[in-house]
């Protein structure tokens, strides 16, 4: 017998590398000095003088149903990437590089391609490198067709500029960066709410909308880590507001949030409608939000004028009182 009476085919792993192998390498910083293809990945802390490795580690839950449902794979790899770099930007840290797992049951390499692709993209949003990761071909584990993915992130940050809340104090604002959609949370109950896929919200189809890709914020926020004091910040994902936001604070503080400070995504209006209660909401989704930074009321105004300046919109959500750690929504 060979291994491939037993479902696993090596030949379509290997081509599946030499399929990627070029691609990337687009994505590859100053600091890879070795990437796909060895045992391990290597790359070297550059022009720091004390670094600190921040690292994350995620998936994208059941968003890759929907994705099978559409038949469209080339954009989830980009929730893959997203999920784990916002969550180390949170500390200050610079995404340096990337490490994804890719797990079937039977490997088509043309799909897994598409997928790696969609990673690759969110590399480059990101501005790090993708220089490893596996592929495991697993018999009889998952549905033909079907797969799961996660992916691994390292950033690095000097210690002195950790961002960990410790500076947080009352008074202070909270700024909220707009998300992109769902993101990659609440999809279990994202399912039951919207069964048909060809329905439409707008001029969308819903499968479309649930799938648009998570925003990676880098970009947007490391520039205002060297402009700023960013005392706080957190990512919305599984939890929502309500147990996200508090996660950013280090003392005895409450945060305010005023829900009529933003526009509302139309499709949380539409799952208000079908009977998903408003609290269950702020502890599901992220409501519109992708990213909250904390920062003094007298830098506010500024620091959302450089956000919008620089392509997403940014509005003052809410602010800091003395309390226990909870979220007030008013």
């Amino acid at each position: 017998m060979r291994y491939s009476d037993a479902g696993v085919n090596i030949d379509e792993g290997n081509r599946l590398v030499s399929m990627i192998k070029g691609m990337v390498k687009e994505t590859y910083q100053d600091g890879v000095l070795e990437g796909v293809g060895g045992f391990g990945a290597l790359y070297e802390i550059k022009n720091y003088k004390n670094p600190v490795l921040v690292s994350g580690c995620d998936g994208v839950g059941t968003k890759l149903k929907i994705a099978f449902d559409m038949k469209k794979l080339d954009t989830i790899g980009i929730d893959c990437v997203a999920m784990c770099v916002n969550d180390i930007l949170c500390h200050g840290a610079k995404p340096i590089f990337f490490l994804d797992y890719f797990a079937c049951g039977k490997l088509d390499a043309d799909d897994a391609y598409k997928v790696v692709s969609g990673i690759k993209d969110g590399c480059k949003l990101a501005g790090c490198s993708l220089i490893g990761g596996e592929t495991a071909e697993m018999p009889g584990f998952y549905k033909d067709g079907e797969f799961d993915i996660a992916g691994f992130a390292v950033g690095v940050v000097e210690k002195d500029r950790i961002v960990d809340g410790s500076k947080i104090k009352e008074g202070d604002v909270l700024i909220g960066i707009e998300s992109s959609g769902c993101h990659s949370n609440g999809y279990s109950l994202l399912r039951k709410i919207f069964t048909d896929l060809n329905e439409m919200i707008g001029d969308k189809k819903v499968g479309d909308v649930l799938l648009t890709p998570t925003n990676i914020y880098v970009k947007d926020v490391l520039p205002l880590l060297e402009k700023y004091e960013i005392k706080g910040m957190a990512h919305i994902t599984g939890g929502g507001f309500l147990e996200n936001i508090p996660r950013m604070f280090k003392g005895d503080f409450d945060a305010v949030v005023y829900k009529d400070s933003y526009p509302l995504p139309e499709i949380y209006n539409v799952i208000l409608g079908r009977g998903v209660e408003e609290t269950e909401m702020y502890r599901t989704f992220n409501m519109g939000i992708g990213l909250v930074v904390c920062v003094d009321k007298n830098v506010a105004d500024d620091v959302v004028s450089d956000i919008i300046s620089g392509g997403k919109m940014a509005y003052k959500i809410g602010e800091v009182i003395k309390g226990g750690g909870q979220v007030c929504l008013k």
